[in-house]
Order: C-alpha cells, then structure tokens, then sequence
C-alpha cells in the first residue's frame, strides 16, 4: 500500500481562521480608499496573495494607483492586520486539526506549512504549534503565488520528499489547484461543490482523519 510521505498544510481556514482579521484590514483599506467592499466580494481574495487582492480591490474600485502607491497601502493593510493576528491563542485552533497534525506526527510523517501569509510564522508561534511543524515555507520567497504549485513544490522540497508521496490540505479552490499542479493529494476542507478538484473533501476540520486520510491516499495512488 502507497504511504503517504509529507502532509502540507495551509494556515487560513485550515489550522486557524484568521479570515474576519483579513476582511475587516483589507474593508478598512477599501474603505479608506473609497471603495465598496462587502463580505461577498471578500470571497475572491480566498486563497491568494496580498498584492493579488489588493489588485482586484482596485479594479473592483476601478481606481489606478502607482507602484508606489500599492505597496503602501498593502503594507498598511498589513500593519491592521498584525495588530489584530496579536489577540490569538491556542484556543483559536481549529476543531480536530491538535489532534490531526499529533496523530501524523505520531506516525513519523512529515509535515510543513504552505500559506500565502507572509505572517505565517507569527501565528504558528500564537497558536503554540511549531514543533508540529518540520519546515515552514517563507511566503516571500514565492515568486508565484496559489493557484501556481511553487509554494507546495518548495514545501515538499525542504522536507526532502518527492511531491507525489505528499498531500495538501487546503479550503480554497485556488490552494487546491496548486496541490493538484503539484500532482499531490488534495484535501479540500469545506464546500464539496467549490472544491471539487480535491481528491477528499471533509465538510469541517474536525473531520479530518489521518487513517481515512491514508486510505484514501493509497486507493487513488493504487
């Protein structure tokens, strides 16, 4: 039976949901801008990278901005976001994911965080979950961002372990894209409609399982 190698997370809606803190950083940037910005736009910014929402923002504001000008204010949304990503503790775990990432640990396999967050590391380190995790990918050195495979690719490649023995656990289509560009399992967590390129899809976290996660794995590497 084909084991799995490496299990590659993502950080928003997967160990944590750090979401209301980017909605409520980036509405108060397209606020400040004079833009319109609902929680129903909120969902295109899943699963992509601070300059890439930022660029739909404008567009959906129709506003035009130097370079200049959009790093500014991406670092500003930032900075709000910081702030708030501060207030979080182990508690803000998500249901089921402790006991996930400890049964995987128990198992010997290895794990990494693959995030867009450029602030990954500071949240891992609030939620206390740093030695659940072999290897941490600096989103900064991502030339391309989800649904581009490179993050997962990159992951995989610090843990030593060929992509096709590994599996990524994502809940936006655009990260379960990229596992599948990276021709790993994907575990989509959440809508089974919206992520239906995943090759498991579990409802919520706490149903996530490492020994159905194994099964499931060896029959589609079968």
């Amino acid at each position: 039976m084909k084991q799995i190698s490496g299990i590659l997370f993502d950080l928003d809606g997967v160990i944590t949901d750090t979401a209301e803190y980017h909605y409520k950083a980036w509405k108060q940037l397209a606020d400040d801008l004079d833009i319109p910005f609902d929680r129903e736009f909120n969902e295109k910014l899943k699963g992509i990278g601070r300059m890439e929402s930022l660029e739909l923002i404008l567009q959906h504001g129709n506003k035009q901005l130097t370079a200049e000008e959009k790093e500014r204010q991406a670092t500003k949304k930032n900075e709000h976001y910081k702030q708030m990503i501060e207030l979080i503790t182990p508690a803000d775990i998500l249901p089921g994911v402790l006991e996930f990432m400890n049964e995987i640990k128990d198992a010997g396999v290895k794990t990494a965080l693959a995030s867009s967050s450029k602030n990954a590391q500071a949240v891992i380190e609030n939620l206390e979950i740093t030695h659940l995790l072999d290897s941490v990918v600096n989103a900064a050195e991502i030339k391309n961002g989800k649904p581009a495979p490179e993050i997962f690719l990159k992951a995989a490649d610090q843990l030593g372990l060929s992509s096709e023995n590994c599996a990524g656990v994502e809940d936006a289509q655009a990260g379960v894209e990229a596992i599948k560009a990276a021709e790993m399992f994907a575990v989509g967590v959440g809508d089974q409609k919206a992520l239906k390129k995943a090759d498991w899809v579990v409802e919520d976290t706490s149903q996530l399982d490492f020994k159905e996660l194994q099964q499931k794995f060896a029959e589609a590497r079968s």
